[in-house]
């Protein structure tokens, strides 16, 4: 009988330059990045690293993704970190991507805006 495993990391906070305005392209902001991925039970059995899907790995692809363009929506910043947690990681069956965007500037206070993106690899 297999194990569900699933790999969360909450509140990842990158510094990106993606947004609707020129100023939040130009001077960036604070995103956070919460991230669930559904991997095989394979090291969950072996207990071995070299099975699994490591966090440091993890932050570098999305990392990568948020440095590697400028985004003007938060659905395709989520859609592009998704697409490549899939692709960098064979193990991962699914993902669940939410970014979200504290300090965003409205007519009236909100504590933060956000977009959640799910891939699976029959869906991606």
């Amino acid at each position: 009988m297999g194990v569900s495993v699933a790999i969360e990391l909450e509140g990842l906070e990158l510094h990106g330059r993606h947004g609707v305005e020129e100023e939040e392209r130009r001077d960036g902001q604070r995103f956070l990045f919460d991230l669930r991925l559904e991997v095989s039970d394979e090291p969950a059995r072996s207990d071995c690293l070299a099975d699994a899907v490591d966090y440091r790995d993890i932050v570098r692809t999305v990392q990568a993704v948020s440095d590697g363009r400028r985004f003007v929506l938060l659905e395709a910043l989520a859609a592009a970190v998704a697409e490549a947690l899939l692709d960098r990681f064979p193990p991962v069956t699914s993902v669940r991507v939410r970014v979200r965007k504290p300090d965003v500037r409205l007519a009236a206070p909100v504590e933060y805006a956000a977009v959640s993106v799910e891939r699976s690899r029959s869906s991606a």
